[in-house]
């Protein structure tokens, strides 16, 4: 296994865990985020800090919440993994779905790296 991908395999099983510090340890400290819902940008983030403030608020959204690596491709200049995702709702949310509802939902993630294996961008795609 190479650095870039122990690095990914780290923060999914901290995200899983919602282990925020470990999620944070292998970012740059300019980390920049984004997450796209069919093909609609739903939130973008720059640095550790804002990074940190949405991981604590997401945690209260689910009881529990799992990301399982499908397929990993490592290119020259970043890392794309294929994820199915799984998690129960912590809370009721406007619309239809309510606490205790389940998602289900395949994606990918794209990482960027800085030359030291540092996170420098990451694109989640759902």
């Amino acid at each position: 296994m190479n650095k870039r991908e122990e690095v990914i395999r780290n923060y999914i099983a901290a995200y899983n865990s919602f282990d925020i510090p470990r999620m944070l340890a292998d970012f740059a400290d300019d980390i920049q985020f984004e997450n796209i819902q069919n093909n609609v940008t739903t939130d973008t983030l720059e640095g550790k800090d804002a990074f940190r403030e949405q991981a604590e608020m997401a945690m209260e959204y689910f009881s529990d919440r799992k990301q399982t690596i499908t397929s990993i491709q490592h290119l020259s200049d970043y890392s794309e993994i294929e994820i199915d995702y799984e998690a129960t709702l912590a809370m009721d949310f406007p619309g239809s779905v309510k606490k205790g509802d389940k998602i289900n939902l395949k994606g990918k993630s794209i990482f960027t790296f800085t030359e030291d294996n540092k996170i420098q961008k990451l694109l989640d795609i759902s």
